[in-house]
């Protein structure tokens, strides 16, 4: 069984990922916790809206929980996500330090972070996040999968 917080904030970031479907964008949301567990950013996808290819909701959360912080450097933040990072968005946590990275589904066609890819864990980096998968996976897979076939 996963950590309740890590569950919690899935749960969260689900609410999100439906906020970006209802807009007509694919539904990701993401969460960023601070050390004490408390939610401190967040976001969804909103590339179609803003026509704006950066805004993933990782990027989005990441920026909300900088800002909140006052530092880009997350040290010992988690990123929860409902879907496994792309390459942009696993080298943007990096970038930023994030201790954790905890996502629901897996992404074969472009994840990062043990998929097609495992850009957090390449021990070239000098920086290699905790990675926690699977969580709420049905849901979150569940939501895109929705998403997907409304599109056909």
């Amino acid at each position: 069984m996963s950590n309740p917080v890590f569950i919690e904030a899935m749960r969260k970031s689900l609410e999100l990922a439906a906020k970006a479907s209802q807009q007509g964008d694919v539904p990701v949301g993401a969460v960023v916790l601070n050390p004490a567990g408390e939610i401190v950013g967040q976001g969804f996808n909103t590339r179609e809206i803003d026509n704006d290819p950066m805004n993933h909701a990782e990027i989005v959360a990441m920026r909300e929980a900088a800002s909140a912080y006052g530092s880009w450097r997350l040290d010992d933040h988690t990123l929860v996500v409902t879907l496994e990072p792309c390459t942009m968005c696993a080298g943007a946590a990096v970038q930023a330090r994030i201790g954790r990275i905890v996502f629901g589904a897996f992404d074969d066609k472009a994840g990062a972070v043990g998929s097609l890819w495992d850009v957090v864990r390449d021990r070239r980096l000098p920086h290699r996040p905790e990675v926690v998968s699977g969580v709420l996976a049905d849901e979150c897979g569940g939501i895109l999968s929705e998403f997907f076939k409304a599109q056909r």
